[in-house]
């Protein structure tokens, strides 16, 4: 079984600027998620954030990440067009996307999405559960019938996204709203998958359901394209000549 080589990205300004962040991922929320994934059989790990140049995600580095998560917040406007050019080339080529939280509203979801992402929300520490509603689906694999998040930010319907390949979990929330907090798409050659958890002021990431289900997106992600498939624009000859009839 060949590595799958993860790059965790992370906005990584809220752990800075607020303690109450900073309490619970006192060395960020990219590094949460890559120490379980660290331990986890098979993966290479390494972490990305905005303030590195290029936003830590070069040429180089991109070339060598089979599935890239992602998670931002506050700054999206910050990430530059370049980069997220890159990214969504890399995707199309074949690489895997994994969008947290509120990267749905991050220039390369909606840029993959090619919709504006909106989608009602309240924050309010109310409890949540995550139906599994794909129980055979790769993703959901190791899971009970739904996940229990005690408290959490509510992402309420509707949800401006084209409509999923396959819809994975239903939030339901305490004040009545429900949302689609799992789904996937295609894009080339490329897997995204979407995952709703991960408000930066709850210890979400520590959640080891959570971290499983992130887990299993990245290695369902993984080895999306195929060497054998030409997506390639190309002039090219008749396969045959058929006789024509005027």
């Amino acid at each position: 079984m060949s590595t799958i080589r993860v790059t965790v990205w992370n906005e990584f300004r809220h752990e800075k600027e607020k303690d109450a962040v900073k309490s619970i991922y006192p060395d960020g929320m990219h590094e949460a998620i890559a120490a379980y994934l660290r331990q986890q059989p098979g993966l290479a790990v390494r972490t990305a954030t905005l303030d590195e140049p290029e936003h830590g995600l070069t040429e180089e580095v991109l070339a060598e990440t089979d599935v890239l998560t992602w998670w931002g917040h506050a700054a999206h406007a910050e990430v530059q067009d370049e980069i997220v050019d890159r990214v969504q080339a890399r995707i199309l080529d074949g690489m895997g996307l994994i969008v947290l939280h509120s990267g749905h509203f991050s220039k390369i979801f909606k840029h993959m999405m090619g919709t504006s992402c909106a989608l009602k929300w309240r924050e309010v520490a109310e409890k949540e559960r995550l139906w599994v509603v794909n129980p055979v689906h790769p993703i959901t694999q190791g899971l009970g019938p739904y996940i229990e998040l005690p408290h959490t930010e509510m992402y309420g319907e509707p949800f401006d996204i084209p409509t999923p390949d396959k819809v994975i979990f239903i939030s339901w929330f305490a004040g009545g709203e429900v949302f689609r907090s799992g789904a996937t798409w295609t894009r080339g050659k490329g897997k995204i998958f979407y995952f709703r958890p991960g408000h930066e002021t709850f210890p979400i990431f520590h959640n080891p359901e959570i971290l499983k289900v992130i887990e299993n997106a990245v290695r369902w992600a993984a080895f999306a394209g195929s060497a054998a498939v030409d997506m390639s624009v190309a002039k090219v000859e008749p396969l045959e000549d058929l006789p024509t009839q005027d």
